[in-house]
């Protein structure tokens, strides 16, 4: 049978219609339906119209017969696919099984990344198309997009520009220090043993000032804040302290309403093994602590150490400290892990009281699980207390490591 002339102009004309509607699977029974229809020939006149593929069409009228078995359930996953089994293209990894393991590779033996993917430091200094550059070697031709989404299943994350590099040269020390910290690290994690990153986020101001950043509110509506950005004495302002736990993602915040000092840090990290901690690991007889080299719990304040030599007291743990080099605290996982997602949870909301603080600090996650515990301390801390004499000699510490001043063990008193 031939279609007559006005049934084949009628279906030139739907063709044309509704083609540009259409995804893949519907053009192609369109066009199956359409050759079935006008008989003999049919093939020939829909491949003119629409320039598809004859193939294109010709599979179109077998899924069209397929949808008419009685056999063929409507609904199934089989039938609302657009594109058979096994068709489209292969993803990068299904190309070039190697990519993660060739990535690695790169980013390791270069020096540019410390240790394996277990590192509790994980960073490369490598650029995205140096890397897919460097892959080629290896006979993968991959795209930036590609490398970049490998970086992120591989556990490396994409940061801002930050202030990592210090004037004039780096401690001799420094690389040595970040190789110490990653061994002393994975020992602790792979032994179960508890490894916290510990820091005071900066200061904030409590009261109806302007956040960073925006947030989403109805059109035309901003929030308004007031004009200028001077405490209010009446409301004055808080210091987080933040302690991120490495071994399971979790986070805790001492909201400080006094001043930033070695007791304040040393409440700080007490305050979260009693809330926390000890609930955590019961059965912990050591605690490893990363921290910066300067502020409240630097490597050269030795009120800092009495009050963690009052801690492992008080728990009868052996404590092990180490500090980052000087100009690299921001390598510090609380800042990366913790801060920097409560800042983000925060932007442009004002902190307008210690209660707002507190729910918007508890409130921050994240999609790999982050959950964050805040508690408000109440407690003043003066300044400019010093430790005396005959507490540094009750100090039982032993300096260890590659630097002495940036690594110790403070064991409990008997």
């Amino acid at each position: 049978m031939i279609a007559s002339l006005e049934t084949r102009t009628a279906v030139k004309k739907i063709l044309l219609d509704m083609t540009p509607y259409l995804d893949e699977k519907q053009r192609r029974i369109l066009y199956g339906s359409a050759a079935n229809a006008l008989g003999h020939g049919g093939i020939v006149f829909v491949n003119e119209v629409t320039g598809s593929a004859r193939d294109t069409i010709t599979s179109g009228m077998e899924e069209v017969a397929a949808q008419k078995s009685p056999d063929t359930v409507p609904g199934t996953a089989e039938t609302s696919r657009i594109r058979r089994p096994g068709a489209g293209r292969k993803t990068a990894l299904e190309k070039n099984p190697l990519l993660y393991e060739k990535i690695e590779e790169i980013i390791t033996q270069n020096g540019d990344t410390y240790g394996n993917p277990e590192n509790p430091l994980r960073w490369t200094t490598w650029s995205l198309r140096k890397i897919a550059r460097e892959l080629l070697k290896f006979g993968i031709n991959v795209s930036q997009n590609i490398v970049s989404r490998a970086l992120d299943t591989l556990g490396y994350s994409k940061q801002q520009n930050q202030k990592m590099y210090q004037v004039g040269e780096q401690h001799p020390d420094r690389d040595a220090q970040f190789r110490f910290i990653n061994e002393t690290s994975s020992e602790f994690l792979n032994n179960g043993e508890p490894v916290i990153s510990i820091d005071t986020k900066k200061k904030e101001n409590i009261g109806n000032f302007k956040n960073n950043d925006a947030e989403y509110r109805p059109v035309k509506d901003p929030r308004k804040v007031l004009d200028h950005d001077f405490p209010l004495p009446e409301l004055g302002k808080v210091s987080p302290y933040g302690v991120y736990v490495l071994n399971n993602n979790t986070g805790f915040v001492n909201l400080g309403l006094s001043h930033d000092t070695p007791e304040f840090a040393g409440e700080s990290v007490a305050q979260w093994w009693r809330c926390v901690g000890k609930h955590t690991f019961p059965d912990a007889k050591r605690l490893y602590i990363t921290c910066d080299s300067g502020g409240s719990n630097g490597c050269r304040v030795w009120l800092w150490k009495y009050y963690v030599q009052e801690l492992a007291n008080e728990t009868q743990m052996e404590i092990h400290v180490s500090h980052f080099p000087t100009g690299t605290s921001k390598w510090n996982k609380v800042e990366h892990r913790l801060f920097c997602y409560i800042s983000k949870n925060w932007q442009g909301k004002p902190l307008i009281d210690v209660e707002t603080v507190v729910n918007l600090i508890g409130s921050t996650t994240t999609e790999k699980g982050l959950s964050v515990i805040c508690r408000v301390d109440e407690n003043h801390y003066e300044t400019g207390k010093k430790i005396t004499e005959e507490q540094k000699e009750n100090l039982n510490i032993e300096f260890t490591g590659p630097n002495e001043k940036w690594n110790y063990i403070i064991r409990p008193n008997v």
